[in-house]
């Protein structure tokens, strides 16, 4: 297994410490900058391994599967957490939660013509603003200022959620016809 992904399989391995640490009084007013840097090393894993992969032609059929569902599983797991305490709406989780079935829907059907979709950019927008968004609410600093950046962060990730959805959709539409 090339270094890529180990990188992925130890995201994957973080998210219950990432969670324990969020959702649990484990050591006190410490949990929420533990579960932060968990986070914050997870998501920098997952810049790491996509620039190894690429930089030394070590892209493998594993890590094109594993990588972006590591991806999704640290942040819907994140989104959950947020909706339990009361701090993300649900129908907010759902909308992000549902963009990723349907792109990961497309790619099955998509692989299974042996075709390969790449991440587009409105993609890695929405992953970027997700991830500041995850940062933000975990710190959770109660101020006015620092409270408005959250709204500011989840409304930029929910309408990139949105924006990626239908852009992915209509540059391969063509996938869809494929299943008639």
């Amino acid at each position: 297994m090339n270094t890529p992904n180990k990188l992925t399989i130890a995201r994957i391995i973080m998210i219950p410490f990432f969670v324990a640490f969020l959702m649990y009084d484990i050591t006190g007013s410490a949990d929420k900058w533990i579960a932060l840097a968990i986070f914050v090393i997870a998501s920098l894993t997952d810049l790491l391994d996509g620039y190894l992969a690429r930089k030394y032609h070590l892209v493998t059929n594993f890590g094109k599967f594993m990588d972006p569902l590591a991806d999704k599983l640290l942040v819907c797991s994140a989104l959950i957490c947020f909706t339990s305490t009361g701090q993300l709406p649900a129908w907010i989780t759902i909308i992000i939660i549902a963009r990723e079935f349907i792109i990961s829907g497309f790619r099955l059907i998509a692989a299974d013509n042996g075709i390969v979709i790449a991440a587009s950019y409105w993609g890695k927008f929405k992953t970027v603003s997700q991830m500041i968004m995850i940062i933000l609410m975990i710190m959770n600093i109660q101020n006015t200022v620092f409270q408005g950046a959250i709204t500011v962060f989840v409304v930029i990730a929910v309408a990139l959620t949105v924006i990626s959805l239908v852009d992915y959709i209509l540059k391969n539409k063509n996938v869809l016809s494929m299943q008639d």
